[in-house]
């Protein structure tokens, strides 16, 4: 009977005996609910349109409104994408910037100034603004309002990695614009793969902001090569489609997404090693105590 390959080097490959599983390859993450977001959008059309029917007056309320639907609706799928970002790591600050709240104030004033338009009564405007802004929280909630897992930590060296995550993050997103070029849905993918397991070591500095000195090259230097490469030979392959030039990209990043998992597996042993040594001395004073 047929066996499936296993090994260290395979996709759901085990390692030696004794050494720590590899760590999970994440996923980017996504934002849920941005098809709601983008009927924002369309929204606006039904102010900019029949401005343009109207007097003057009328026709640049209709475009005031229909401009303040189209910001509201960016803002609140930023929103969405910075929240996706933010429940995706175990240490997080809140969002600067509460995008979907602003939102929110926009779509109200949007909907009072098409009470204005039909000549309404202010009440009803002020009505309008605040049961706008009331069924957009409700669609979309709120922004996160507190960090998350920061609490004893230091906040200098949790910002530095914060900087350092999103240099790399900047990386990841120029490698994978590059490889559009390609014009290969596979490679998109495999770059994907390999932003993936790079991500992996994006959160395990996270979760140890004392890891960034030892990370910092792959997270800077590495990423930044891998980019550079990228652009190179997209702009190569698209040209020629030279095949013996996509084995020696994805040999590169084959060796690069290696490098970072065993990174990441290092780091993640030695946090163990670290809290088994406070383990061990706690233990320690404990019976020295009794």
């Amino acid at each position: 009977m047929a066996e499936r390959f296993g090994g260290k080097y395979s996709p759901q490959g085990i390692g030696p005996a004794g050494s720590p599983a590899a760590p999970p390859i994440l996923p980017a993450p996504r934002a849920s609910g941005l098809w709601r977001a983008n009927l924002l959008f369309l929204s606006a059309f039904l102010f900019l349109v029949p401005a343009f029917g109207d007097d003057p007056q009328d026709m640049l309320l209709g475009l005031a409104a229909g401009g303040l639907l189209i910001l509201a609706a960016w803002l609140t799928r930023e929103g969405l994408k910075a929240e996706a970002a933010y429940a995706a790591r175990k240490l997080a600050r809140r969002p600067a910037l509460p995008r979907k709240v602003l939102g929110a104030v926009l779509t109200g004033a949007a909907l009072a100034i098409g009470g204005v338009i039909a000549g309404q009564e202010v009440v009803y405007p002020l009505l309008y603004a605040l049961v706008g802004a009331a069924l957009h929280l409700g669609a979309f909630g709120l922004d996160p309002m507190a960090d998350k897992g920061m609490e004893g930590i230091d906040a200098f060296q949790t910002g530095r990695v914060a900087n350092a995550v999103a240099e790399g993050e900047a990386y990841l997103a120029g490698m994978q614009d590059a490889i559009l070029r390609a014009r290969d849905r596979s490679l998109e993918r495999r770059v994907d793969q390999f932003a993936a397991a790079a991500r992996g070591l994006f959160r395990t500095v996270e979760a140890d902001p004392g890891d960034l000195t030892a990370a910092r090259k792959y997270l800077s230097i590495y990423l930044m090569g891998a980019r550079d490469a990228t652009v190179k030979f997209a702009d190569h392959y698209a040209q020629t489609r030279d095949a013996s030039a996509r084995a020696d990209y994805e040999a590169l990043l084959t060796d690069l997404e290696t490098t970072f998992a065993e990174k990441t597996t290092a780091f993640l042993s030695n946090n163990r090693t670290d809290l088994d040594v406070e383990i061990s001395v706690l233990r320690d004073r404990l019976k020295l105590d009794y």
